[in-house]
């Protein structure tokens, strides 16, 4: 059992360190890594040069490095903070910032992103331009703040971890999709796969809690954004040391919309297939293994451990919303008495053999 004490501890020191905020020094040494090979690739050294320029031009020191392969924007990143660089700049798409991260995480070398890539989820969740130039712009007047990241086993993750059913979608996008549609990709191959995805037998942890259910999509939020469009982890903060757990049960996507319907309006309680949850550590076993993505890209499948990183990572982040947003933990919304008993009786209605009922037959034995 967890410790209450060590737990509050653990909370209040996640909450100081992510209270360190100034803004990046004048002469700024700062290194842009930037993948040739990210969603608006035409344009790229053009945008890349008029980024550079605005930063040059308030008297920072910018060079740029080139990723050639996976593993090289980690290197790379690694590599500028052991030499002394004080921004990390991510020219890419949201995966080319997860490799980013994953070299910065426990240094003082602070993310910036520019959108050069297919979606651009982590620059709209801060509510920058899209386009690099005025990102730069931006950026300029960010500060610098500590926050937290998730950790999927050894990978670490910004945005959120999928397991289920968008991690099948994401392993069946191909590079050349990704390049020729866009984020298009993506819904042509969860369409795809939703006529024939099934729900699957799965065991989730929380801090030591057990769920237990047919699994469609589980969500780890660090941030609250998901794919650009809405929000499932809506009330998800980076710098309160908890991850956001959302799980979507159910056996087809055919009641989708409804499940979208219900994350959409955050009445996650309505909604008898939807659970939501805060937790430092997830533990996801099935019978089958699921496929897990983080931040838009293939991580292996489950069993996985996933935990949060509390004040981890360094980054550039605007104090304005949606931004500022992500800084505070969002209360839960009250309900009001007849909300609750209208979602009392779809829960009913939903699981009329629910073993807690009376008259209700006894629960066959889970596995």
């Amino acid at each position: 059992m967890n410790d209450p004490n060590v737990l509050t501890i653990s909370h209040r020191l996640a909450s100081s360190l992510s209270e360190t905020h100034e803004a990046p020094p004048q002469n700024a040494r700062t290194l842009i890594i930037v993948n040739p090979f990210a969603g608006q690739a035409a344009a790229l050294r053009q945008n890349i040069e008029a980024a550079r320029a605005v930063w040059q031009t308030h008297g920072w020191t910018v060079d740029i490095a080139t990723t050639h392969q996976a593993g090289d924007g980690t290197r790379l990143a690694r590599e500028a903070a052991q030499q002394g660089y004080d921004i990390v700049a991510a020219a890419g798409g949201d995966g080319t910032i997860n490799e980013v991260i994953n070299g910065l995480a426990g240094t003082r070398t602070a993310l910036a992103a520019l959108p050069v890539g297919t979606v651009n989820v982590w620059v709209r969740e801060l509510g920058l331009p899209l386009e690099p130039r005025a990102a730069a712009e931006a950026l300029l007047q960010a500060q610098r703040r500590r926050i937290d990241l998730g950790r999927a086993g050894e990978r670490y993750f910004l945005l959120m971890a999928g397991v289920g059913f968008d991690a099948a979608v994401v392993n069946e996008v191909r590079s050349d999709e990704k390049r020729r549609l866009g984020a298009l990709a993506y819904v042509v191959r969860a369409f795809d796969l939703a006529l024939r995805y099934r729900g699957r037998r799965a065991r989730i942890w929380l801090d030591g809690r057990i769920i237990r259910g047919r699994v469609l999509l589980v969500v780890i939020g660090n941030s609250q954004l998901y794919g650009g469009v809405f929000k499932i982890t809506a009330r998800a903060c980076i710098n309160d040391g908890l991850l956001d757990v959302c799980i979507i049960k159910g056996d087809s996507l055919a009641e989708a919309p409804l499940r979208l319907l219900s994350i959409l309006r955050q009445r996650y309680n309505l909604d008898p297939r939807i659970e939501y949850h805060r937790a430092r550590t997830i533990h996801i076993t099935a019978r089958e293994p699921l496929p897990v993505q983080v931040d838009g890209d293939q991580s292996g499948f489950t069993p996985m451990t996933f935990t949060v990183a509390p004040g981890a990572l360094y980054a550039l982040l605007p104090h304005t919303p949606p931004a500022d947003d992500l800084l505070r933990a969002a209360p839960p919304r009250q309900r009001r008495v007849w909300q609750r008993m209208l979602g009392w009786i779809v829960r009913r209605a939903a699981s009329p053999n629910d073993p807690g009922r009376r008259g209700a037959p006894a629960a066959p034995h889970q596995v």
